[in-house]
Parts: C-alpha cells; sequence; structure tokens
C-alpha cells in the first residue's frame, strides 16, 4: 500500500470539514486567520526590534493588519511594513474575500431552499395537488374558474379564499411562469403555493398538509414504457402515507380524488385507502368518450363545452330537499334554464345509484340528488316570475342492446398506454361489430405483450396489429384510410414530452389530409392531443379534438368541488 503525504492527509482533513456547511467553513477559515496572525507576529518579534512589549502585542498587531487595511500606514520601520504589507493583502484574499463569498453562497442557498419550498404549510381546508404533470396547469385553471361551485364548496369547509397547494418533484420558478401562460390562471398563480417532493415522500406530504386539507387531488404521474414504478403504485404509495399519518396523528382522513391507469386496480386503492375517495379512471374515462365519439359523431364539440373550462353548459348537482315530492316532469316545467338529465339514488351500501333515464313520473324524495345541466347554477333554480314549460312525458327507457347492422371499421394510428383500454371498450359493445387495426412502428411483440397483460381479446372486435409507420406517406397510403370509416391519431406517451407526440400526432394528420384529398370518401377523423398548449395550433381543421388532459383535470377538478358529479361522469 502506498504511503499518504502528509500535504494529502491536510487537504482531505480541511475538505471534509469544508463540506460540513458555512459554519465549518467560517470556523476553518478562522483557523487559517490564526495561523496567518501567530506566524505575522513571530515574524515582527523575533528580530527583537523592542517595538511590542510581548509576543501576544506583536499577534494582535498582526491579526488587525489582517483584518483592517486602515492600519497600513501607521508602522516604522522596513521589515515591520513588509510584513505588515503582507498581513494586508492576504486580508483581502482570506479574511474579507473567503468570508464574502462563504456568507453568500449561504445566503443563496438558503434563498433556494426556500424557493424550492421545503417549509411546511400551516393551512387548513385548502387543496393540495400532488404532482406536476401536463394536465396540472388546466387542472388549476379550472379550480380558479369554478367560482360558483367554488364558493359552495369552501361554505361548506368554512374557508373564506381558495388556498391552493401545489407538489412538484422540484418546485422551480419555471413552474410558476408555466402557471402564468396558463389561459384562465394569470396573475393569479401567485396564489399558488408551490413545494418540492414527491407524492411517495411521507415528509413531502406532510409538507403540503394533507391531513388538514379539504381535498387531496392525485392526478396520474407519466412513466416510461416498460417501468416497474407505474403511477398507479405512486397512488397506492401516497395514498398509503396518507393513511399511516392519519393514524399516527390520530386525525381525520382528508377526501382524495386521485386517477389511475388501470381500473382492475380499484380494489387496491380502496383497501389501501379507509377514507373518503373517489376514483377517476383516466384511461378508461378517455377511451369511453372516444368510443362513443366513434358511435355518435360529431359527438367531441359535446365533451368540449361540457369537459373543458370556458363557456357553454355544465352538469350540476342539486339537494333532493329543493324539489321534494316533485315529478320530474314537475321539476322540468319549472326550470326554464335548465335540462334536467335524471336522478341519483343513494345506496344502502354506500354510494349513489346513477338513474339517467328515469321515468318523467318518478317523484323526487329528500334524500336523492336531481342532476341537470345548465349554464350557470343559478338558472338550475325555480324562476317564479317565468311562465311554466308544458310539462313532457317520459317513460323509462331500456339500454339498446339488438345488434347493428355492418361493420364499422376503425384505423387506429399511434400507440400508447391507453390502446389496450380502447380496444377493451370497442369489444365491450356486444351488439356492434367492429374491425379495429391498430398501426403503430413499436414491434409487434412489445404491442402482444401489452394486449395480453390488459388480457385483451382482438378477435372479439376482429382487431388487428400492423407494423408500420404512418409518418411515412408510403405506409399511409398502403394502408389505405380512406377504406375505413373511422380513423383515429393518438398521442404518443413514449416520446420525450407532450409537444413532441403532439407534433407527430398534428405531422401525421396533416399528411392523411393531403393522402384523403384526393379520395372520392372520406372518413370520420378524430385526433388526440395531450399538451392543451397546441390546441389552437391546428386552425381550420376537419377533424374531432380531443384533449385528454384537460378532460381528465376538468373531471379532477369537479369531483373534487362536488364528490358526486364522479358517478355522474362515470
Amino acid at each position: 500500500m502506498l504511503p499518504f503525504r502528509i500535504v494529502d492527509r491536510i487537504k482531505f482533513i480541511v475538505e471534509r470539514q469544508l463540506v460540513k456547511g458555512a459554519g465549518f467553513q467560517l470556523l476553518v477559515v478562522g483557523c487559517f486567520i490564526a495561523l496567518i496572525s501567530l506566524i505575522g507576529g513571530l515574524l515582527v518579534v523575533l528580530p527583537q526590534a523592542g517595538e511590542f512589549e510581548s509576543a501576544g502585542h506583536a499577534i494582535w498587531w498582526a491579526f488587525l493588519r489582517l483584518t483592517d487595511p486602515g492600519y497600513l500606514g501607521d508602522d516604522v520601520g522596513t521589515w515591520q511594513r513588509i510584513v505588515s504589507t503582507l498581513l494586508t493583502i492576504m486580508g483581502y484574499v482570506v479574511f474579507m474575500g473567503t468570508l464574502v463569498a462563504i456568507l453568500t453562497r449561504w445566503l443563496i442557498a438558503k434563498m433556494e431552499d426556500l424557493e424550492r419550498g421545503l417549509t411546511p404549510v400551516t393551512l387548513k381546508n385548502h387543496i393540495v395537488v400532488l404532482g406536476w404533470t401536463a394536465q396540472t396547469p388546466p387542472l388549476v385553471a379550472e379550480l380558479f374558474g369554478s367560482s360558483g361551485r367554488m364558493a359552495r364548496f369552501l361554505e361548506k369547509h368554512d374557508a373564506q379564499k381558495l388556498r391552493l397547494v401545489l407538489l412538484a418533484e422540484e418546485a422551480s420558478v419555471e413552474h410558476l411562469h408555466e402557471l402564468i401562460r396558463e389561459p384562465g390562471i394569470g396573475r393569479r398563480a401567485r396564489e399558488v403555493i408551490l413545494r418540492s417532493g414527491s407524492a411517495i415522500q411521507p415528509e413531502a406530504l406532510h409538507r403540503v398538509a394533507c391531513l388538514d386539507a379539504a381535498a387531496v387531488i392525485v392526478p396520474s404521474q407519466v412513466h416510461e414504457g416498460g417501468s416497474l414504478v407505474t403511477s398507479d403504485v405512486e397512488t397506492v404509495k401516497a395514498l398509503l402515507s396518507i393513511a399511516a399519518q392519519a393514524r399516527h396523528y390520530s386525525a381525520q382522513l382528508p377526501f382524495v380524488v386521485a386517477e389511475i391507469q388501470d381500473m382492475r386496480k380499484l380494489p387496491v386503492i380502496e383497501r389501501a385507502y379507509p377514507g373518503a375517495v373517489e376514483v377517476v379512471a383516466g384511461d378508461a374515462t378517455i377511451s369511453r368518450l372516444m368510443v362513443q365519439n366513434v358511435i355518435h359523431p360529431n359527438l367531441s364539440e359535446v365533451y368540449n363545452e361540457l369537459l373543458t373550462a370556458g363557456e357553454g353548459n355544465e352538469i350540476f348537482v342539486r339537494g333532493g330537499e329543493t324539489a321534494e315530492g316533485l315529478t320530474l316532469a314537475e321539476l322540468a316545467s319549472q326550470r326554464p334554464n335548465a335540462i334536467v338529465l335524471g336522478l341519483l339514488h343513494p345506496n344502502p351500501s354506500g354510494g349513489w345509484q346513477v338513474n339517467l333515464l328515469a321515468d318523467s313520473g318518478t317523484v323526487i324524495r329528500n334524500e336523492d340528488r336531481v342532476v341537470l345541466l345548465a349554464r350557470d347554477y343559478e338558472h338550475t333554480a325555480a324562476v317564479p316570475k317565468a311562465a311554466a314549460l308544458p310539462i313532457l312525458e317520459r317513460k323509462h327507457n331500456q339500454a339498446r342492446t339488438e345488434p347493428v347492422p355492418g361493420v364499422h371499421r376503425v384505423l387506429v394510428l399511434g400507440w400508447n398506454r391507453r390502446v389496450p383500454t380502447l380496444a377493451a371498450e370497442f369489444a365491450s359493445y356486444g351488439h356492434r361489430a367492429f374491425e379495429l387495426d391498430l398501426v403503430s412502428a413499436i414491434p409487434l411483440d412489445d404491442r402482444n405483450r401489452e394486449m395480453q397483460r390488459y388480457g385483451v381479446d382482438l378477435a372479439k372486435v376482429d382487431g388487428r396489429l400492423l407494423e408500420a409507420d404512418y409518418m411515412v406517406e408510403e405506409d399511409l397510403r398502403r394502408l389505405d384510410p380512406a377504406s375505413y370509416d373511422t380513423v383515429m391519431l393518438l398521442s404518443s406517451d413514449r416520446i420525450g414530452s407532450g409537444e413532441e407526440a403532439d407534433a407527430r400526432a398534428m405531422v401525421g394528420y396533416l399528411q392523411l389530409e393531403d393522402v384523403l384529398s384526393a379520395a372520392p370518401r372520406r372518413p370520420q377523423i378524430i385526433m388526440e392531443l395531450s399538451d392543451p398548449d397546441n390546441r389552437h395550433l391546428l386552425y381550420g381543421h376537419k377533424s374531432e379534438m380531443l384533449i385528454s388532459p384537460m378532460i381528465l383535470s376538468h373531471v379532477l377538478a369537479q369531483v373534487a368541488l362536488r364528490r358526486e358529479l364522479r358517478v355522474v361522469l362515470d
């Protein structure tokens, strides 16, 4: 073994002290100042010039020259002036320079820690959003934009104003700027409190005061394909941590709205969190909307009004006490500015039974909830001065079960984690015949493995997995998209960011339009985007557009403010 040099050992000891923080750094600098003062004092006292009474006075003289350059002109004698000059120069470097550098770095580090949001918040009855994704800015915009529903939520929780806390992996000023740029937020972004941390870290959950929150929203995080730690795993871990903290502090569990990708994890969620929780199946919700859009063309216009922030109609749920004893027909005649959709009946085992196909003669009970469609909450109330509308009779309808003639051919361009759910949703319509072609550049073995993992039987929808790149014009022409009834363009989740994935989808759409321009028959085109900022780029497009983060943000925000909306939207 090679022997250590004494210089290396000293360097190592000094390094270990310097990395311990500003306090130890100042201690090391103090030791250097004491050593330099000692050497400087000895240099002027050893020649026995008689200038100093003792070595202690000489060391004090050296310390004053080292720390205060104003003493430089008071010295006499050539040797004393030389030593004084050297001490003054070293004082600038060691004392002033190093001291200022250490204190400046310490102050900058403290400011950065404060900007990162590592201090626990001391709030009650606030709303917590665990995680930053592409749907976080529209989610915040939804919460700020729901003025009427938010006012009723705050009144219920005895709060004066909305206090919103966001937990991001590394909170920074970039997140704040992104919120400012989001339509519907603007300057109100300053009202959002950012904190750093992960939803799977118990200390991060304490940092955002989850146990004191009125509602906790857990959006689904984005993970690379094939990752063993999926977003659902993170969601379950976060719920377990919240429940463990509540047990430790003997506190009440907060109301949680959690988004999961795989609906088969619902029993796991309910077992992990014993408190009030509403689970939004993100992938299943978007897949259900897309398949309904295939069956009912132009339905995306309804989605973009009901399930996104902005002008237009919304779904409201009112208590049965406001119309107790009335039939649905009588209620509808007294609400000229609203459409009565149906009722929610309480289940004996908990939860709600949705009855949107109720007979118009159904009598509303006090414990029921009335579902209405209106532009504003005030429109769902009775208008005493307005003339009553004619009473309409509606019998109880059954869902259609007879087979629909013909085969609906669907071409799906692109691949993301939602495709197996989408195929399963197509297969759930047993009375309809679909022919589903799934096209992607991802190898067939990988896609087959994902389909089998989800338990999807493509034979039920006459499905085929085709390997091709729709960005290549020859591959796209070979697929003959004009021969299909519907063409769906999906945003990929295997590309670095939502902007890049949407760029590929939009370029593919423009290329598809070029291929279809000479075709005698034009299919229905449905395009999915994952970045809300791209919704205005394709001006005058002829496709139906769904922006999944905006829809899921709307659902999560509205369910957090009115719990019963989850079963209605499902």
